[in-house]
């Protein structure tokens, strides 16, 4: 028996299908088909020969409330509804856990099995929450095929960071089932339509950057102590490197500024590495000119007044107080800039209160042209996480504020946003 929403929202009456892979995280499957189907959606699933290894379909079919199918050529199943009416049946598609396998299958259009085969043959909405060991999901190969589905339109959810079942640490866990089920809301909200192709349909997607040169600073900066110490933030890089992946796919020449992370590089971007805030506006003037310059680094704001060449020693007494003078404020200073300063410039502002009244101080202060306001305050849980909500303040103060969304979707949404901003000052 179906149950009721709570309250209705963008997936009641919705249709989905959910592709379960192999991995531990395929237990949480479980827990996402339930959440589904408390916000008023109808849950087909479809388990993998590796997923019926951690879970059994009489456990996804009782809580899904029908079948769970598994084989692309059970006689019983072609029969009743085959694999190209999975492949349509549906409002979207989901694939929680997508192991480095499954994107690996998507990404170069091997179908093996029914779950590949559906999702060959589907042009419905693609959710994927990836799932995997952090060593699997920082490899080159997956993140090619990652870059591969985003640029097939396919959505992604997380990973997120945290301890692996081999005891390691890192991205690589499943987003947890809320997470994907808010994810597949966003989703649904902006594509009411199934999914179309740019092959399919004979043209290609626009490339609203071409022809641009677009600056993007990411990261933290690590200000050194001495050798082996260093003052920083929690800044993973995350946000900063969407929006330069976004860029790039939207055809801009891209350069990314990048204090020191743990993220891949992404796709098409030319990258320079920095440590300091100081090499961090030397690498950024030196990029100039751009048409476009977004500051989404968590640029420490001092930095140690002496730095020793020699590891501090810790001898029974204690340390000297730390004394601290201030970096150089790179957003201000490009801002300020009588010549070359690029067409539009975007600020960050990380906060931890009162962030739209801190927001419109600093674009006052700072002198840039739009301001990307965020809650980092460890009840907003951004700073490292995969997901944000923000908030675009004006010039003029006024806000324009958007629901969580994973990073990568903030990146595509505020590239679009600058390009349109870019071409109305053109016109």
């Amino acid at each position: 028996m179906s149950r009721s929403p709570s309250a209705p929202g963008p997936l009641a009456g919705r249709r989905i299908l959910l592709i379960v892979g192999g991995g531990i995280a395929a237990y949480k499957a479980l827990d996402l088909i339930r959440r589904l189907r408390d916000r008023g959606a109808a849950v087909r699933p479809l388990l993998t020969e590796s997923a019926q290894e951690f879970i059994t379909p009489l456990a996804a079919a009782s809580l899904a409330g029908e079948r769970a199918h598994t084989d692309l050529f059970d006689r019983e199943s072609e029969a009743e509804i085959g694999h190209i009416r999975l492949a349509r049946d549906a409002d979207a598609v989901v694939v929680a856990p997508a192991t480095a396998n499954m994107m690996a299958r998507m990404a170069t259009g091997h179908a093996p099995d029914l779950a590949a085969t559906v999702l060959l043959a589907t042009t419905l909405p693609i959710l994927i929450a990836p799932a995997m060991n952090v060593r699997m999901w920082l490899h080159p190969a997956t993140q090619r095929n990652l870059a591969t589905l985003k640029g097939d339109g396919v959505a992604v959810v997380g990973p997120n960071e945290g301890a692996m079942a081999e005891a390691e640490f890192g991205p690589g866990r499943l987003a947890e089932p809320h997470e994907i089920a808010d994810a597949l809301e966003a989703m649904l909200v902006q594509r009411s339509e199934p999914r179309d192709f740019g092959f399919l349909a004979g043209r290609e997607v626009p490339k609203k950057l071409a022809g641009r040169h677009v600056l993007v600073t990411s990261g933290p900066t690590h200000e050194a102590i001495d050798p082996v110490r260093y003052l920083a933030n929690r800044s993973s890089g995350r946000q900063g490197h969407a929006v330069a992946a976004a860029a790039a796919a939207a055809g801009a020449r891209v350069t990314l500024v990048s204090g020191p992370v743990t993220i891949p590089d992404p796709a098409g971007v030319a990258v320079v590495r920095v440590e300091s805030a100081r090499a961090m506006l030397a690498a950024v003037e030196a990029a100039l000119p751009a048409d476009l310059a977004v500051f989404a680094a968590a640029v420490g704001d001092w930095r140690p007044a002496e730095t020793r060449d020699a590891k501090i020693k810790k001898d029974g007494h204690a340390p000297a107080p730390l004394a601290l003078v201030e970096n150089p404020d790179i957003l201000a200073t490009i801002s300020a800039r009588a010549e070359g300063r690029p067409p539009l410039v975007v600020g960050f502002a990380a906060e931890t209160d009162a962030v739209l009244d801190n927001a419109r101080k600093k674009i006052a202060r700072k002198g840039c042209d739009l301001i990307v306001a965020n809650d980092v305050s460890a009840e907003g849980g951004v700073m490292g996480g995969s997901e944000n909500t923000v908030h675009l303040v004006a010039r003029d103060g006024s806000v324009e504020t958007w629901p969580k969304l994973d990073k990568e979707e903030v990146g595509r949404r505020l590239v679009a946003r600058f390009a349109a901003l870019l071409e109305a000052r053109r016109g």
